[in-house]
């Protein structure tokens, strides 16, 4: 568990934390007014905890963060924790994509070791930017 003064930050592990883990993916997914179908997104979140589940992934969820957020250090600590599971997991290397709009997420994930590589899959939507940690 990871802990500040308002927020814990801990796996997604009942019923409870799946529904509040659903709620977030919908709100991230409507504020970026992107069409994530080519992702089968609804079969994603319809799955939880699907591919994140342990033995191979770790769904992790902050809670009581007192309405905080951005410019709170939430993000870079989730970045931090998710990093120490996937090597805890074993994995030797960690791939996200972004997109050039989200200038404070790709600073964040620059800052946590992460360089830009050529796309490693297909995506409609123009400009996705390809990132990768060797962990």
């Amino acid at each position: 568990m990871t802990t500040s003064d308002s927020f814990v930050i801990s796996p997604a592990e009942t019923q409870e934390d799946f529904n509040a883990v659903l709620q977030l993916f919908e709100a991230y997914a409507l504020a970026l007014g992107i069409d994530l179908s080519f992702q089968d997104f609804a079969a994603e979140v319809a799955s939880l905890p699907g591919k994140y589940a342990l033995p191979t992934g770790c769904l992790l969820l902050a809670r009581d963060q007192e309405g905080q957020g951005r410019g709170s250090g939430l993000g870079k600590m989730l970045a931090e924790r998710v990093i120490v599971e996937a090597r805890r997991m074993g994995y030797q290397k960690m791939r996200l994509d972004t997109l050039p709009s989200m200038q404070s997420a790709r600073a964040l994930y620059k800052a946590g070791g992460f360089e830009e590589i050529e796309p490693y899959y297909r995506t409609p939507i123009q400009g996705t930017i390809f990132m990768e940690l060797q962990l």
